[in-house]
């Protein structure tokens, strides 16, 4: 189970800004490579999942690490407050639908998760909900496994209290990114400790795909621990580039 208060927001102390950039950088290009092979094959699937607090980078992280890449082969979702017609339905039904054709690689930006954190942050979920969402959301997550060949990446950007602020504070203050600026997100910051115990939880009952825990204060390591983790299980599943179905004729 992972405490996040014992876990760093930053990069270790003895890693060299340049130097992770420079792998970040030869990483990216991998990618790239991976993805196409990804694409061509068309057996597998991949589902990125990205949560965080408000703040966290996760725009940034797909522009960052996504946004060189093919964009036939590459899906964004985010998932925003519930429509009604989204609430009539069970919690995963708005979410099934945007998972991953296989060659395809879909990046939630906030997820399922949402409904088990958010909604008991606020009270709109009890404990005895939450436990079946949490089965759910594990059976959902096998199935998608077992019976699409998705890879499951699921990342939590771990930011601090006082980096949240910096970059809030940022929305108000530099016109580029007022077109961020949410009053809510402000009043659900006050919300810091109760939506960690929730975090917690999730990683405790959720974890059959691994979390990666992602210090997220500084962007460039963010960044090349997402890259690093995606090369990792692309090359994992030992990908080949299809063959002609016969021989062609000279």
């Amino acid at each position: 189970m992972y405490l996040l208060s014992e876990i760093s927001t930053k990069a270790p102390g003895h890693l060299d800004k340049k130097e992770i950039k420079k792998q970040t950088e030869e990483l990216l290009e991998e990618l790239d490579s991976l993805q196409y092979l990804l694409y061509a094959e068309a057996k597998h699937a991949v589902l990125v999942v990205l949560q965080g607090p408000d703040a966290s980078g996760k725009d940034g992280a797909i522009r960052k690490v996504f946004g060189s890449l093919n964009p036939q082969g590459v899906r964004v979702k985010s998932f925003k407050e519930p429509t009604q017609e989204e609430l009539s339905h069970d919690f995963l039904w708005r979410i099934h639908q945007h998972t991953p054709g296989k060659g395809l690689i879909q990046i939630f930006n906030r997820s399922h998760y949402e409904d088990v954190l958010v909604t008991r942050v606020h009270k709109l979920c009890d404990d005895e909900t939450a436990h079946l969402r949490f089965n759910a959301i594990n059976n959902f997550e096998e199935m998608l496994a077992s019976t699409n060949s998705t890879q499951i990446l699921k990342f939590y950007l771990h930011v601090s209290k006082e980096e949240q602020e910096v970059r809030l504070k940022e929305r108000l203050e530099d016109p580029t990114k007022h077109w961020k600026y949410d009053r809510k997100d402000f009043t659900e910051s006050n919300l810091w400790d109760q939506y960690r115990k929730m975090y917690e939880d999730v990683f405790r009952f959720c974890n059959a795909t691994p979390w990666v825990v992602v210090p997220a204060d500084q962007n460039w390591y963010k960044e090349f621990i997402i890259t690093q983790t995606l090369v990792n299980a692309l090359k994992a599943l030992n990908m080949k580039f299809p063959s002609l179905p016969e021989k062609p004729n000279n």
